[in-house]
């Protein structure tokens, strides 16, 4: 199960939850693996550097003979040649150009790989991958070995406009230093462009006949077991039971995933509820900048062109 969208839409929190039922286990976004858990050693959603980790080290050794075998240096130079959002109006084809193809080939060996041996050391049925990069998406579609399912998660523009301009620390970075101590910021223009790029590259999956879950961050947080339970249905696991304890409290076990918000450290009861602190914070010339960007977008997901 692939989560996609932009980040900062809830993406995380649902992976989480997900990845607590019976059947699942959640990778985190195995897109950043490469760099910061092999070649950055950051921190697993266990605590434990990538290097100390036991899961992500079996998972090394049982795809490629440890990670010390593995080329990343080579691996890298291939996924640049193939996973850009650059790249997704050639890979979104019906048929693939011989050169391009034959690197997708091997780029999705190398997931198909990486997938096999984490199911197995997390005994799961169903993976979840919250990478949410479309790119990555439209490479996988191209992969037999790989069952891909999408939930694509979208919440509203102006809202994750504001997210992405917050400060926010990433506890994950190993050595501590300043280098890498926060989350990327976006100013409102960027974070409307990648919004439309990325949702309009599910979109387009979605009408290649990849199966697609569409689910929208407001109502996740509004019915959250009823979203999760629908999510799980999707994906395979038409039995799961949330670990709801009550409407909206939730309660998170340690766990594995490689990369991504740090809310991925929490443990124990989480209240879900939704973030609106953007309505009273953000003024109407941010607003109005997201509005305009991703207006041709609004109305598909039942997003008010108004500048609320």
């Amino acid at each position: 199960m692939f989560i996609g969208g932009l980040g900062r839409s809830g993406s995380t929190l649902l992976e989480r939850i997900v990845g607590e039922l019976p059947g699942a286990f959640a990778l985190g976004e195995a897109v950043h693996l490469w760099q910061r858990g092999v070649l950055d050693g950051e921190r697993c959603g266990c605590g434990a550097t990538f290097g100390e980790c036991v899961f992500w080290q079996r998972v090394g050794a049982e795809a490629f003979g440890g990670w010390d075998a593995f080329d990343i240096d080579a691996f890298l130079e291939l996924k640049g040649s193939v996973d850009r959002t650059r790249f997704i109006p050639s890979l979104a084809r019906r048929r693939l150009a011989a050169p391009l193809a034959e690197r997708v080939r091997r780029h999705n060996a190398v997931y198909a790989r990486l997938y096999r041996a984490a199911r197995t050391a997390g005994d799961a049925r169903v993976l979840i991958d919250s990478s949410k990069s479309a790119s990555l998406a439209h490479c996988l579609r191209w992969s037999d070995e790989i069952d891909l399912r999408i939930v694509h998660v979208v919440r509203d523009p102006r809202a994750v406009a504001h997210s992405w301009a917050k400060v926010v620390r990433r506890p994950e970075a190993a050595d501590g230093s300043a280098e890498g101590e926060f989350m990327a910021r976006w100013s409102p223009a960027k974070t409307a462009l990648h919004w439309d790029a990325q949702n309009a590259g599910f979109d387009v999956l979605a009408r290649r006949g990849v199966p697609t879950l569409r689910v929208r961050y407001e109502e996740f947080t509004a019915e959250p077991s009823g979203t999760v339970r629908r999510v799980a249905r999707f994906a395979g696991l038409p039995d799961a039971e949330p670990p709801f304890e009550d409407a909206t409290t939730v309660r998170l076990a340690a766990n594995h995933q490689v990369a991504g918000n740090p809310m991925r450290f929490r443990t124990g009861a989480v209240e879900l509820r939704a973030d609106e602190a953007w309505k009273e914070a953000t003024g109407p010339l941010h607003r109005a900048v997201v509005t305009a960007v991703t207006a041709p977008m609004l109305g598909r997901y039942g997003y008010s062109r108004r500048i609320h």
